[in-house]
C-alpha cells in the first residue's frame, strides 16, 4: 500500500481523536482523493494557503490534539486516566501514531503520487507547505507520549478550555474571549485584607475544600473588578477557569450549569456591576442559583460577583410606602445577599491611603519623579474627577507616564 492510500485510511479510521472533518486534515484527505484528477492542482493550492496560515502542519495538528474534546482529554483533566479501559488507552496510541503519519505527509509524497505528466509540471511550480515541529510536549513517537500529555491535560485542561481560559455568555453558549485582562494581584496596592479573603476561598475551591460565592461590594474604582481579574491570571495553570456574563443572562444559569456540569475544570461565574431594581424579579433566578434549586450546587462551579450595592437591590422609599407588608419586602431583598456566603467590603481610600497608592504605582512603573510634586498632582487629580480611589490614582500615573515619556509637564 502507497503511503497517501495508508495516509487516507488513516484519517477514516480515527477514533478517539475524531479529527477526520477539521477543516485541515478534512482538506489534506480532499487532496489525496484527486491526485489523479485535474483538481489536484487546485485543492494543492487551497491546502498550500490553510497550512501556511497556521504556522506548519506538525504545529497546527499537535495543537488539535492538544485541544481536544474527548474521553481521554476529560479523563486525564480530572485524573482519572486509571480508569479508562484498555481498548480505550489502546485508541489513543493508535490514533496517536496515525495523527504523527498524517501530520508528516509532505509536498514531495503528493508530486510522486501524480502520475500525469502535466500535473506533474505544475506541482513542480508550487511551494511546498512546511512540516515544521509539533508544539510541546509532543516531540517524536507520539503513540509514545501518553504520559506528557496526561500531565499536559491535569495542568491546562482540555477542548475549548484548554485553548482559552475566559468566556463568554452569549446566544446560549459558552464562547472564548481571545483577549483577556493582564491584571496580576501584584498590580494591585493595598486592600490586602480584602483580597486575601477571596484568595483564600478561590484556593480553597481549586482545592476541592468547601467554598462560598462571593459578593465584593463597595464604592467604585476601588478595585472590584480588577482583583476578579487578577484571580484568573494567577490560578488559570490550577484548573481555573472563568465565564462572564450579564445581569440580563442571570435567567440561564441553570443552563450554564447543565453545560459545565460534567467538566472536571472549575469555573468562576463572574457578574460584573450587579443590581436589580426593585420590581426586577429575575433576581429569583440568582437566589435559586446561590442556593434552593433542586439541582443543589456543584463543587466546579461558584459565582462571583461585584456590586456598588449592598443588597443588590435599588430601593425606593416609594416601594416600602405602597408596599403593606413592608417587613416581607425587606426580608425578600436581603435574602439574595445572604445567600453569597462571603461578603467583601472595598471602600475608598483616605488621603493617606491614596498618596500611598499612587507611589506603589509609580514605583512599579519606574518613575523616577518628585515625590512630594507628585502627591500634590495626584490630590488635584482627584479633586477633578470627584474623589480618590485606586482606579484614579491608575489613571494619574498613566498620565504622569505619558507626560514623562514625551517630555511633557504634568
Amino acid at each position: 500500500m502507497d503511503k497517501l492510500k495508508r495516509i487516507k485510511y488513516y484519517i477514516d479510521t480515527l477514533c478517539i481523536y475524531d479529527l477526520k472533518n477539521d477543516v485541515i486534515i478534512h482538506a489534506l484527505y480532499d487532496l489525496i482523493d484527486s491526485i489523479s484528477e485535474e483538481s489536484v492542482l487546485r485543492k494543492y493550492s487551497d491546502f498550500f494557503k490553510m497550512v501556511s496560515k497556521n504556522g506548519a502542519l506538525k504545529e497546527y495538528i499537535s495543537k488539535c490534539i492538544l485541544t481536544d474534546d474527548n474521553i481521554f482529554t476529560r479523563y486525564a483533566c480530572s485524573e482519572k486516566v486509571d480508569a479508562l479501559s484498555s481498548s480505550i488507552t489502546d485508541a489513543v496510541r493508535l490514533d496517536l501514531m496515525k495523527l504523527e503519519q498524517i501530520a508528516s505527509v509532505t509536498s514531495k509524497d503528493i508530486y510522486n503520487s501524480v502520475d500525469n505528466g502535466d500535473f506533474k509540471e505544475i506541482l513542480e511550480s508550487m511551494p511546498h507547505w512546511d512540516t515544521g515541529t509539533p508544539v510541546a510536549p509532543l516531540k517524536k513517537n507520539w503513540d509514545k507520549q501518553t504520559a506528557e500529555l496526561i500531565s499536559y491535560h491535569r495542568t491546562n485542561g482540555y477542548g475549548k478550555y484548554a485553548k482559552h481560559i475566559a468566556f463568554t455568555w452569549r446566544n446560549k453558549e459558552i464562547c472564548p474571549v481571545t483577549i483577556t485582562d493582564l491584571i496580576t494581584l501584584d498590580h494591585l496596592k493595598n486592600y490586602e485584607v480584602q483580597r486575601q479573603k477571596v484568595i483564600d476561598n478561590t484556593e480553597s475551591f481549586l482545592s476541592g475544600h468547601p467554598a462560598n460565592n462571593v459578593l465584593l461590594y463597595g464604592d467604585r474604582g476601588t478595585g472590584k473588578s480588577s482583583t476578579v481579574h487578577a484571580l484568573l491570571n494567577e490560578y488559570h495553570n490550577q484548573g481555573l477557569r472563568m465565564i462572564e456574563i450579564p445581569k440580563s443572562a442571570v435567567a440561564d444559569l441553570g443552563l450554564i450549569r447543565e453545560q459545565l456540569a460534567g467538566s472536571p475544570m472549575k469555573f468562576i461565574i463572574y457578574i460584573d456591576d450587579l443590581s436589580f431594581d426593585s420590581n426586577d424579579t429575575s433576581f429569583s433566578e440568582l437566589k435559586a442559583a446561590l442556593e434552593g434549586s433542586l439541582s443543589g450546587r456543584q463543587s466546579n462551579i461558584l459565582i462571583y460577583a461585584t456590586s456598588n450595592r449592598r443588597h443588590l437591590i435599588k430601593e425606593n422609599f416609594s416601594d416600602r410606602e405602597n408596599d403593606v407588608n413592608r417587613g416581607d419586602t425587606m426580608q425578600e431583598q436581603l435574602s439574595l445577599s445572604d445567600r453569597f456566603g462571603l461578603t467583601i467590603t472595598f471602600l475608598n481610600p483616605n488621603k493617606f491611603e491614596y498618596q500611598d497608592i499612587v507611589r506603589k504605582i509609580a514605583a512599579d512603573r519606574g518613575l523616577d519623579v518628585d515625590e512630594e510634586h507628585l502627591v500634590f498632582k495626584a490630590e488635584q487629580w482627584a479633586t477633578r474627577r470627584g474623589g480618590r480611589s485606586p482606579r484614579c490614582a491608575k489613571q494619574f500615573i498613566d498620565f504622569v507616564e505619558s507626560c514623562e515619556k514625551r517630555s511633557k509637564e504634568w
